[in-house]
């Protein structure tokens, strides 16, 4: 019988696929494409695009056709048997991809298409032969052979030990509850975490309530329990998450972050860096570790006297002195009585579908695109959905998944994946396909059965759908640099953090609202008490990224391998500089901290603020000729959201705004005055 994990004819056939059909199915193609490979090479002597570069991307699309599935269902089924599959293929992906990119008589020959490119060559194609030989700089293509085989083995070591990395934080947050059998223990905390607490409980054949480490549950603590033993806690149990100070030692991710802190040094210096944090801007816009050094300082220096006096504010409101498990509490009460604004009553008017549809209805009045949800198109989850992507003339032109609501085995947080990336070659086009998963409270057991979002939750959801329209929206070929491929990574971010702006507009959250009751959609009175509230801890907020950045680069730029990992130290000395509210010494952030150590924010979690900068003055431009001005909307969709990978994305941005970012912009937003 066919293994259906081949079968890239059309969607992925999710009733169909298991997990012992990964190791077979990528053994095949892999072992399929290394034959092709050599055809091609004996085949070209001479070497063009058409000939060579062409069924390359072919290939590249194919195997990551095949893998994509895979990828996506060890994170969001919390299965066993997918995880095995994923950690016994990423040795064959891993070794398939390092031999490619150490390949010297690939990179010759691509060499050589450069050399030749004819002046009628596309800038997406000059990109993609341009981006290749990078990328086999990078992965030491001319090495001499003991350091190549060296680099060879730190990309596998690095691969299954970032992946073990993430699994110790998913066992550790499935493992940890507390059972509350006194009611009054969970004072303040909202019906729909009591609802949910309490079905945990009986789903576990026990009486009271049973709290979880599941995001929803712990933000709704950390916000909303009266009680400061319970707040710590569950501070206490997110914050040791895998690490020695945690509940399990077979969790614990120490060795893990020095293994990998290690291991990728010594593949900076295999092939020419200082440190990793100098490989890391090998790709991004930033031109040195001291330009990334210097804006991040920049930023705290802008920031850290209004940080000081909103944490004074706070903690005189408050009336005590206040501690990490304190400041979601007393901001969120400081908010209701500056404000009048709480974060359970702005629920009541976001049930997740009616801000889905009112995300959607935004989509088609930008960039006049339709999205219709498929009943047809299996899934791996009944919560999970498929939407169709229609062009303004009824075109279908890709489409996407989205899985919202939080489950245990899922893992944390919110992102978007390929699922197929836009490729047209030889004249064939195929459409690009994404998935959006989040977090979200699931539904409750009321007689609406609706889930309800916070505005934090509608902001993150209209994130995660500006990627998924960089994804969408790309008019490049070659699927090496269409959609967010070949983005520098300090720009990835640009489309979704431009989309929050939007989650902040009153006529778009009029459209993305209906009270849970009465049906009535946002209230103009409620908007703008929401709208005051907006800077209320937006400095300390920054501050607390600017941490998180900092610790990032500095740990990749300062490691020292005789010293090894010193990242408490590192962590203390960053925080001693910008952070406001003192932790306690159990906290080990490093130790969940997966973006940079398990994804792909190595060296570059400070993409986060360098891409705020450049959506802030984005949106900026709408500001100025109207929100939804749709000549504007269509010079960003075809300057930024269309091009991929295929141009300077510096010189995109100019030719959208008419001139380079301006840090004011980002400081005015959240409230800072500029110099």
């Amino acid at each position: 019988m066919p293994n259906p994990l081949l079968d890239t004819s059309s969607l992925p056939r999710f009733a169909e696929l298991a997990p012992e059909q990964v190791v077979p199915a990528l053994s095949e193609l892999i072992s399929a494409h290394r034959q092709k490979l050599e055809a091609l090479l004996d085949a070209t002597p001479t070497p063009d695009f058409d000939s060579l570069i062409a069924p390359l991307e072919e290939m590249d699309h194919e195997l990551s056709r095949v893998w994509s599935p895979v990828s996506h269902l060890q994170g969001v089924l919390g299965s066993r048997e997918w995880r095995d599959a994923y950690n016994a293929a990423l040795p064959l992906l891993t070794e398939h991809g390092t031999d490619l990119s150490q390949n010297a008589r690939l990179q010759r020959a691509y060499a050589a298409v450069e050399a030749h490119l004819p002046p009628s060559a596309s800038a997406a194609q000059k990109s993609v032969v341009q981006h290749a030989l990078r990328d086999f700089r990078l992965a030491g293509v001319d090495l001499p052979d003991v350091d190549k085989a060296r680099f060879k083995e730190i990309m596998q070591l690095l691969a299954a030990t970032q992946a073990a990395f993430e699994h110790n934080i998913q066992d550790a947050q499935d493992a940890w509850s507390v059972h509350i059998d006194d009611e009054q223990d969970l004072a303040g905390l909202p019906r729909h975490a009591l609802v949910r607490a309490a079905a945990e409980a009986r789903r576990r054949d026990r009486q009271g309530w049973l709290l979880t480490l599941d995001h929803p549950t712990y933000d709704a603590v950390m916000r909303h329990a009266e009680k400061r033993g319970l707040r710590e806690a569950l501070y206490h149990a997110w914050v040791t998450r895998a690490s020695d100070q945690g509940d399990n030692a077979d969790w614990d991710n120490s060795e893990h972050i020095h293994k990998i802190l290690s291991l990728r040094h010594e593949a900076a210096r295999l092939v020419g860096f200082d440190n990793f944090a100098e490989y890391s801007l090998a790709t991004k816009m930033a031109e040195s570790t001291d330009d990334v050094v210097s804006f991040l300082h920049e930023l705290a220096s802008r920031t850290y006297a209004s940080a000081e006096k909103e944490l004074a504010e706070l903690t005189e409101f408050a009336g005590i002195a206040l501690a990490p498990w304190d400041c979601p509490y007393w901001l969120e009460k400081l908010k209701q009585k500056k404000h009048s604004i709480s974060n359970e009553e702005l629920r009541q008017y976001f049930p997740v579908q009616t801000v889905v549809d009112g995300l959607f209805e935004l989509a088609e009045r930008l960039y006049g695109v339709k999205l219709e949800v498929r009943e047809d198109v299996a899934t791996w989850h009944e919560d999970a959905r498929y939407y169709s992507v229609q062009s303004e003339n009824g075109a279908v032109i890709g489409g996407f998944y989205v899985d919202l609501f939080a489950r245990s085995g899922k893992r944390n947080g919110a992102w978007i994946d390929e699922c197929i990336v836009r490729k047209k070659l030889d004249g064939r086009t195929t459409l690009p396909v994404g998935y959006l998963v989040c977090n979200f409270p699931p539904p409750d057991n009321s007689s609406t059965h609706r889930s309800l979002l916070t505005h934090e939750d509608v902001v993150t959801l209209f994130h995660e759908f500006g990627h998924m329209l960089h994804h969408l929206l790309t008019r490049i070929d070659y699927p090496s640099i269409a959609g967010i491929n070949g983005v520098p990574w300090d720009a990835v971010e640009l489309p979704s953090q431009f989309m929050e702006n939007f989650a902040w507009n009153y006529d778009v959250l009029r459209r993305c609202s209906a009270h849970t009751e009465s049906g009535d959609s946002l209230p103009r009175q409620l908007y703008d008490r929401l709208d005051d509230s907006r800077h209320t801890g937006a400095a300390l907020a920054m501050m607390r990224q600017l941490e998180f950045a900092l610790f990032d680069f500095r740990t990749h730029a300062e490691f020292d391998p005789q010293r090894g990992p010193a990242v408490l130290e590192t962590l203390k000395e960053v925080r001693d500089e910008v952070a406001l509210v003192p932790h306690p010494d159990y906290n080990r952030l490093p130790h969940s901290f997966s973006h940079i150590f398990a994804g792909g924010y190595a060296a570059g979690y400070y993409s986060y603020k360098w891409a705020e900068v450049l959506a802030a003055d984005a949106f900026g431009a709408f500001e100025e000729a109207g929100v939804f001005d749709r000549d504007t909307a269509q010079r960003f969709r075809s300057e930024i959201l269309e091009i991929g990978g295929s141009s300077d994305i510096m010189q995109a941005y100019i030719a959208f705004r008419g001139r380079k970012p301006e840090m004011d912009a980002l400081l005015r937003q959240i409230g800072i005055r500029s110099k």
